[in-house]
Formats: structure tokens, C-alpha cells, sequence
């Protein structure tokens, strides 16, 4: 009896506490200080209160006021306000709260897949005076955070901030969306907010409601099963069990001495090359651990400073060990290697680099064609050519592996989890950069992108807004004969959807990097999008946002006539040379590089050895490498 009633006192001790922080007024993680607000456009401010509860929103001199419903939902609509700022806002109801440093301007969705995510810090070699010299209080981002939801919409983020463009903040911006900002913020001289909303690896499906997929039956069968938390979590135990059932122990952990050791005498070590995979290497079909070590001889120029690894890329992870220390860790493929190496650590003379890769299928090894160095003042050492290897373990596979269920890439989810909070906050547009992981579907693209299109049109509900998106760049290796290409089909779908209206693409078949899905050079991709922007969103009939798109073409005896839009001053050939990458067909389909020669606004296209035409192609490639139509 004792004990219960001290357990009743602590019990009736709290309850007032909690019944007070559930009537305070609380705000979206969106709504905060140093935010961006749309122009010229009716803006909802919301959040919730006590049932009941009257709340009071003061904002550039007016009053606002609404009631929390049932539900514990408010929200107020303020008048258009003009581009400026900076403003302060009060929300008043058991309690206030004071919101400062807010801009009015123009406020874009930048969202997508890893292309969209890469942020300055990851290209800071490329961008490094461009970084140096942010300075620009006006432009400001939102990074959402990574949140998937299977079960339905959520009605909050799980937290972020307003951060403006200075040379340590900058450095979190995607790359493509600050260059984006910038060129219309140099052009407008509004102020410009990004909300940041992308994840790598993700398909465009999950960023779409349960809505917005209903015309796609499978999708809708997936959403349904997906809410089945039991059937997930399964699914996903299945997969963790599989998995550890298919790992061994890597014998250069798991010896007396690990490989990485300076001590380490190493035996039935084989030679290999730097850059390389090494299934083109005499490693056929593995899937495992490989070690790598060389080693290395350093001028005692190099040492006692510190001192940066370039390791290009690797595929999938890797760790760095010089002398036995561990200096640089990477879990995936994607990202450059650029490791820093703390003084102290190199020595002059020889020294030990051992590098482990796990590769979990596909090639496995050093990407090619990329830098592979040693760094230390004004010194570099080539890392490239002959190292030793060793396979430290194999993965046994036994049919396809039950992968289980990543949240982030089913239907819905990211919808869900990172745009759906905040549909009530009025923007200008949208940014998309994203169609590499649906590559594998491309002709389910042409239904995927228009139906996004339209779902985020409809929850934001302030009419056709602008859409602007980025068509894949050129990737994989140079095929010199006409190829068949899901990439090429993938352009196409999101070729088509210019068709739908007040929207804008930005091509970037000439920006990509065979060896990297995330090509470097990434400041042209968000100028062509502000190009876009300038035309389709802020109406200036004078810019020609892109290059040449087709619009018709008739056929004259054994030669094609293609005509097209968007000419600017008229087509030329990008290098100079005669005009590449087109391919001709007769009925057959049986495609050949076709001559091709521009007249005014067209580009003839022939094959002697098709005396009647029926099919022509143009870039046609997953890398179109001489594609030079301009």
C-alpha cells in the first residue's frame, strides 16, 4: 500500500506539467527563424494548439487569428507580401513565440536523388573559390531530413534549420540547387530559399502519394502490402538472417596479425593494377573482401605535415591503413576518396599502404580513370600501377539473395516522410534531378514522371506550378556502334514530359562522366535549371533555356529531314566536326550511323545503304560521347 500510494502522488504530480506543454502552441520544424517566405502569394502559417485554444499570428503590421480544431490543427492565411525582409512574426496563444530574420521571396523544392543531394563539401576541389566567396544572406536553405514512412503522410519533419549561403554553410548546399539559386538571385535580386528535400539511391516512386499512384496497380498493391508492419519487419529478418548466413570471416581480421600490420609478413600475396576492377583482372565472379597493400617511398619532404590520399573511387567500400593505422573509412561506392592523413603519420622512406575493398556484387576494385595520389605539401606521389592482393574472403551466394525491405525506396515513403509536412508552405516551384534508380523501368518513367508531376501540383494547390527538372547526363562506357540503351529510353520519358505545361528540362547529356554517376561538374547543371526557370517560371520570352528540341521530320527519297525548336542564332556542331551520333533504319529497325548535315533549322540524316528511311535516333546511348548537336 505504501509503495502504490507513492507511485499515485508521483503520478498526480506530472499530470499538470503535461496537460500545460500539450496547450502550448507548437510550430512545423519548417516555420522557424531565418526562413524564406513566397512572394506575391497567399501564405498559410500552421501548427497546433489546445483544443479550443484561440491563436493570434502578427506579421508585417496585420493580425491573424484562428482556433485549434479538434484535432489540435490551426492554421492562418496571410495577405501576399512582397519580396523583402528581413521581418520578424508572434504567435500568440497560452504562449508566444517570437520568429526573426524572415525574408520574403521566392522559395523552390529542389528534390531527387544523390545527384540533387551532392553538397559543395563533396566537390570542394572543384568549387573551392566558389565556397570562399559565399556571401549571400538572401540565399538560404532547408536540408529536410531523411525520413521514410510506410504506414502514411506525417504531419511534421523531424527537425532542420534555415541556413544561409557563408563559405561553412554553403558547404551542406546541394551543389545544383546553390548554383541554381545563385544565378536567379544575381538576376532578380530577391531573396531565394531551397528546401532541400533528396536522398540517394531513391526511385521516383517513393517520392509520389498513394494518390498519385493509383492508376499503377502494382504500385498500389505494394503501398497496401507495405503497411503491414509484421509483414516488413519479416521480411526484413528474412533478409538480415540470409545475409549473415552468406559471410564468413575475413581472414585479414580474423589471423594472429591482420594484413593491415606493419609486422605482417605477407605470403601468396599476386599481383594487380591501380586503377581496375578485379574481375578484368584475372578474379572472375567474386563478391568478397580483396586487401590491396604497396609499399611506397616517401621523401622525408613529405612528412611531419599533413598530408591527403586520393583513392579515386572504389566500389563498394574500403579502408585506408598506412604503417597500420587507419586513416580513412568509406561504406559505399559513390563518394570520392579523399582522405586526410594527420602529420606524423607518413615517415620518411618506406612506407606501408594497405587498402581492404568489400565488393558485394558486380565489379569490385578502383574505379578507372580517376586520380589515385598521395598529397603533402607541394609534393605528390602517383599511386596508380602494380600493388600486391590477396582475397581475405568470399561471399557464398546460393540463388538470388532476399535483399529485404529498404524503406526509403518503396512507394510513398518519402512523400510521406519529407514532402507531405509542409504542402501547406507556398512555393514558387520545383527542382528535380533524379531517374538513375528507375533506369532498370524506363518506359514506366513516361507514366511515373507526369503522374509526380501532377500529385505534387494537386497537395500544394496553388495551381500549375513550375516544374523544372534535369535529363540524365551521359554514364557507363562509350559503345561506338548503335546500341540498344534503358538510359536512352529513360531521357525519352522525360523528354515527353515537356509536353505537359509550365515545365522545363534541363539537358545534361553533355556534363556526365562515364566512370561516375555523380559527375563533378555540376554548376552548369543548376544554370541551365535557372535558364529554365527564367523562361518557363519568370516568364522572359527572351532566353533560349535550352538546346535544340525535335519537332517534326519528313522523309525525301533516302534522307530524313528532322526539324527542330529552340535553334537560339541557328544549330551548329558543338567541336566543329561533322555532326555524330545520329542513326538511321529502315522498317527492319536494324539501326546504322547515318550522315547527318544541318540546313537552317533542320539536320538531314541519310544512309546510302537504306534507300528507304523509316526510323532515326539521336543520341541513342547510355554515354552518346560524340553527340554534338548544339
Amino acid at each position: 500500500m505504501k509503495r502504490a500510494a507513492i507511485i499515485l502522488v508521483i503520478i498526480l504530480g506530472i499530470m499538470p506539467v503535461t496537460g500545460k506543454l500539450q496547450g502550448q502552441v507548437r510550430l512545423p520544424a519548417l516555420i522557424r527563424d531565418s526562413m524564406i517566405l513566397q512572394r506575391d502569394t497567399e501564405l498559410k502559417i500552421w501548427g497546433w494548439a489546445s483544443k479550443g485554444e484561440e491563436v493570434t499570428v502578427r506579421f508585417n503590421g496585420k493580425q491573424y487569428k484562428s482556433t485549434a480544431g479538434e484535432d489540435g490543427k490551426w492554421l492562418v492565411q496571410i495577405q501576399p507580401t512582397g519580396a523583402g525582409g528581413p521581418y520578424t512574426m508572434e504567435i500568440r496563444a497560452s504562449n508566444q513565440i517570437t520568429l526573426h530574420d524572415i525574408l520574403v521571396g521566392d522559395v523552390w523544392v529542389c528534390a531527387g536523388q544523390s545527384n540533387m543531394v551532392h553538397y559543395l563539401a563533396l566537390h570542394s576541389e572543384r568549387y573551392a573559390g566558389e565556397i570562399a566567396a559565399a556571401d549571400y544572406p538572401g540565399i538560404r536553405q532547408f536540408l529536410v531530413p531523411t525520413s521514410a514512412r510506410l504506414q502514411g503522410p506525417s504531419d511534421d519533419l523531424a527537425g532542420g534549420t534555415w541556413k544561409w549561403a557563408n563559405p561553412e554553410d554553403v558547404k551542406r548546399f546541394s551543389v545544383v540547387a546553390y548554383f541554381f539559386a545563385l544565378k536567379l538571385y544575381e538576376k532578380y535580386k530577391v531573396p531565394i530559399g531551397i528546401i532541400n528535400a533528396s536522398v540517394g539511391g531513391t526511385p521516383i516512386e517513393a517520392w509520389t502519394s498513394e494518390d498519385g499512384l493509383q492508376a499503377i496497380p502494382d504500385m498500389v498493391r505494394t503501398i497496401e502490402r507495405n503497411k503491414d508492419t509484421a509483414y516488413v519487419n519479416g521480411t526484413n529478418r528474412a533478409g538480415m538472417q540470409e545475409r549473415s548466413r552468406n559471410r564468413g570471416e575475413d581472414m585479414g581480421l580474423s589471423g594472429p596479425i591482420p594484413w593491415s600490420d606493419p609486422g605482417y609478413i605477407p605470403l601468396n600475396w599476386h599481383h594487380i593494377y591501380i586503377p581496375g576492377y578485379w574481375e578484368d583482372q584475372g578474379v572472375r565472379n567474386l563478391d568478397g573482401v580483396v586487401w590491396y597493400r604497396k609499399v611506397i617511398e616517401i621523401p622525408e619532404s613529405m612528412t611531419g605535415i599533413p598530408a591527403k590520399v586520393v583513392l579515386g573511387r572504389i566500389v563498394d567500400a574500403d579502408q585506408l591503413y598506412i604503417n597500420g593505422e587507419q586513416v580513412g573509412r568509406t561504406t559505399y561506392q559513390y563518394p570520392q576518396r579523399r582522405y586526410h592523413v594527420d602529420a606524423g603519420v607518413l615517415k620518411p622512406g618506406k612506407n606501408l599502404f594497405v587498402v581492404r575493398v568489400q565488393n558485394n556484387f558486380g565489379k569490385g576494385g578502383f574505379v578507372p580513370d580517376k586520380p589515385y595520389c598521395l598529397v603533402a605539401g607541394n609534393d605528390t606521389v602517383d599511386l596508380a600501377g602494380e600493388w600486391q592482393y590477396r582475397v581475405g574472403e568470399v561471399y557464398r551466394r546460393e540463388g538470388i539473395p532476399r535483399m529485404g525491405i529498404s524503406a526509403q525506396n518503396q512507394p510513398t515513403a518519402l512523400y510521406n516522410g519529407m514532402i507531405a509536412p509542409y504542402t501547406n508552405y507556398a512555393v514558387r516551384g520545383f527542382v528535380w534531378y533524379q531517374g538513375e534508380s528507375n533506369e532498370r523501368k524506363p518506359e514506366q518513367y513516361k507514366q511515373l514522371l507526369p503522374a509526380l508531376i501532377s500529385d505534387w501540383r494537386k497537395h500544394w494547390a496553388l495551381g500549375d506550378l513550375p516544374f523544372l527538372y534535369v535529363q540524365l547526363p551521359n554514364y557507363m562506357e562509350v559503345n561506338y556502334s548503335p546500341e540498344k540503351s534503358n538510359w536512352a529510353l529513360l531521357r525519352e520519358a522525360q523528354l515527353e514530359a515537356l509536353q505537359i505545361p509550365n515545365t522545363g528540362m534541363a539537358v545534361a547529356i553533355d556534363l556526365g562522366e562515364w566512370n561516375d554517376i555523380h559527375p563533378d561538374n555540376k554548376k552548369p547543371v543548376g544554370d541551365r535549371l535557372a535558364l529554365a526557370a527564367e523562361k518557363v517560371a519568370y516568364g522572359d520570352q527572351d532566353v533560349v533555356y535550352s538546346g535544340p528540341i525535335y519537332k517534326s521530320s519528313r522523309i525525301e527519297g533516302n534522307k530524313v529531314v528532322i526539324t527542330f525548336t529552340n535553334v537560339g542564332g541557328g544549330l551548329v556542331s558543338g567541336n566543329g566536326e561533322e555532326l555524330g551520333h545520329f542513326a538511321i533504319a529502315g522498317t527492319d529497325k536494324k539501326f546504322k550511323w547515318g550522315h547527318a548535315v544541318i540546313e537552317g533549322n533542320s539536320v538531314i540524316v541519310w544512309n546510302n545503304e537504306i534507300p528507304e528511311p523509316k526510323y532515326v535516333r539521336y543520341a541513342w546511348a547510355d554515354n552518346p560521347d560524340f553527340a554534338n548537336l548544339y
